[in-house]
């Protein structure tokens, strides 16, 4: 059974940093590609990170150079590190692979 979970969502200030974890179960994650999306109150979700079984990486514009995505094969388990948070990064993100997606960890950046 497929299942992801993520955590290490939280309240912090402009500026400051985050590490998100997902814990992946019932798939190898090394195998697939694994994305970071959020989707903040009253916006559509979107894209922020993704990261396929080759290792390359695709992020949005709003987030290059700021985010950083990752994978522990061993532990299997995706992170997204965010650095120089900004309030519009204050969304719910969800951890996904190809038809499944976490419950989602909540991130509020305050000015």
């Amino acid at each position: 059974q497929v299942q992801l979970e993520e955590s290490g969502g939280g309240l912090v200030y402009a500026g400051e940093s985050l590490l998100l974890s997902c814990a992946a179960s019932g798939f190898r994650s090394e195998l697939w590609t694994l994305n970071w999306y959020r989707q903040a109150p009253g916006k559509q979700r979107e894209l922020v990170a993704s990261l396929t079984c080759d290792d390359d990486t695709n992020y949005a514009d709003f987030v290059k150079g700021r985010f950083t995505i990752s994978r522990d094969n061993a532990k299997n388990r995706l992170f997204l590190h965010m650095e120089d948070l900004k309030p519009d990064d204050t969304a719910v993100y969800y951890c996904t692979r190809e038809n499944y997606w976490g419950q989602g960890t909540q991130v509020t950046v305050s000015s």
